[in-house]
């Protein structure tokens, strides 16, 4: 889309269309506004390359995190820094803290001072669109979205599937889950986890809700076995929960995995200098990284998406100590 064809769509010439998306006053405010309105259906963003703001090889990446603290994240962004860093681009982290106010607020600061959106969005696919006026969107980790953005797919199904079944093999049979509790509906694990549980012929004991957080995985595990004291395997949305879960265990005087198995979703490092080590279902955080920025490249070379199966990243069980 260019500002040609805003000029033709909106009736006016190609001067006026620069005078509005540039705040010029030399245009009455009617005009100005049916030429944003017209830019904003054709989805038309200025390029900073045209408008001489930029080189060509100092492309800058907007990478939205929705919490540094969590290793997780921590781990993507180090892994996306390095391949921009390969292309010669520059990338700016910004943490939301998963709030929404702090998406939206952040969206709309960087939208005109970067070349591409990439990373972790919650907000509604036509309010994204709606802030970042046309600029290039790479989404981690979102089940629905629109053919105008790029996406990158995690595929833990069956890792999942592998992990429950290593658990009903060892003779678990009172296995629960501790979900992500800013989730207003049951997230994308607990899917694949309830299927997994019907594949081996179980019921899930219960699905709660957990903090992203050491305190929340805690904290959630001794509610949990509070109420449900013979449940003798969790699988945690995350490696964080599952590590505070852990915790929690060894304070109750649970054995892991004698008494409980834990299995957590990541692959953090973490996992490996815990007491038990952790069984986790893994991601390859710098093969996510990696894909981000590929695929950002692509959108801003306007050379199309990646396939379905090119844009996943699967997760493997990886069997540890605490399972």
């Amino acid at each position: 889309m260019t500002i040609d064809d805003v000029a033709r769509a909106a009736g006016v010439s190609r001067q006026t269309v620069s005078r509005a998306l540039n705040d010029k006053g030399e245009i009455d405010a009617s005009t100005k506004q049916r030429v944003l309105d017209t830019a904003h259906e054709l989805g038309y963003r200025p390029s900073r390359f045209a408008r001489g703001l930029v080189r060509q090889d100092s492309i800058s990446v907007g990478l939205m995190i929705p919490d540094l603290l969590n290793p997780f994240f921590t781990e993507v962004a180090a892994a996306a820094l390095e391949a921009a860093r390969k292309r010669g681009w520059h990338v700016v982290v910004y943490d939301t803290g998963d709030r929404v106010e702090e998406e939206r607020g952040t969206l709309e600061v960087i939208a005109s001072q970067v070349d591409a959106v990439v990373g972790y969005l919650s907000l509604p696919e036509d309010e994204i669109d709606k802030l970042i006026r046309g600029l290039p969107a790479v989404l981690i980790d979102r089940e629905h979205r629109a053919e105008r953005y790029n996406a990158i797919r995690i595929d833990g199904e069956a890792g999942v599937h592998a992990a429950i079944r290593h658990l009903a093999d060892a003779g678990h049979h009172r296995i629960a889950m501790l979900d992500h509790a800013a989730r207003s509906e049951p997230s994308i694990r607990h899917h694949w986890f309830a299927t997994a549980m019907a594949a081996c012929g179980l019921e899930p004991v219960a699905v709660s809700r957990a903090d992203q957080s050491l305190e929340g995985g805690e904290h959630a595990l001794r509610e949990l076995l509070a109420e449900h004291p013979d449940v003798t395997a969790v699988f945690t949305f995350n490696d964080i929960i599952a590590i505070g879960a852990l915790r929690a265990a060894r304070r109750l005087g649970r054995r892991v995995p004698r008494d409980l198995a834990v299995i957590g979703f990541d692959g953090l490092q973490l996992g490996t200098l815990v007491e038990p080590a952790l069984t986790t279902v893994a991601l390859d955080t710098r093969e996510l990284g990696a894909l981000t920025i590929e695929q950002a490249g692509r959108l801003l070379a306007r050379s199309g998406p990646l396939s379905h199966d090119e844009a996943a990243v699967k997760a493997e069980l990886r069997l540890r100590e605490s399972a």
